[in-house]
């Protein structure tokens, strides 16, 4: 009876890592791995421990490079700090009033007007934003992948 309450918990792990991987608040590829390792701990599927290690790993370094990569972005096409406080801001506010396209946008506005107000022409505030926004869509790929992987595994554990 435990183990089917463990793969009950496991199997929603896994859709709300999936789902985390798009919405910046919930860490998908963390709770990803912990669905893995919750039916790790049933009757249905032995993983090695190299391999718990490994996916531990994969998404410890995903959810840090999730981090750095709209902030490369941004400052790869010229943003300051201003642009990349300003894409946080706009994604915190997309989030919470426009979701979810508010999720996409958000860095994206948030960061043009953080660098028009410090007084860059709008050609630059834009290139920064676009920096922020294709830095935030890396990110959200990145995630998907590893928490795809750990789906992958999840599944073929399972059978």
């Amino acid at each position: 009876m435990i183990d089917y309450l463990l793969l009950g918990l496991a199997v929603i792990l896994m859709i709300i890592g999936l789902i985390g991987c798009v919405l910046p608040v919930i860490p998908g590829p963390p709770i990803s791995f912990f669905g893995l390792l919750t039916l790790h701990f049933t009757r249905f599927a032995d993983f090695g421990q190299g391999f718990l290690i490994l996916m531990a790993f994969i998404a410890v370094t995903v959810s840090i490079i999730d981090y750095i990569v709209p902030v490369w972005g941004t400052k790869k096409m010229g943003g300051s700090k201003a642009g990349i406080w300003g894409a946080t801001i706009g994604l915190i506010i997309g989030i919470f009033f426009f979701p979810p396209i508010g999720i996409i946008f958000g860095p994206l506005i948030g960061a043009i007007v953080a660098e028009s107000m410090k007084g860059k022409e709008f050609k630059k505030s834009f290139k920064a934003g676009m920096g922020s926004l294709i830095g935030f869509m890396m990110g959200i790929g990145i995630k998907l992948i590893s928490s795809f992987i750990m789906s992958y595994y999840f599944v073929t554990g399972l059978f």
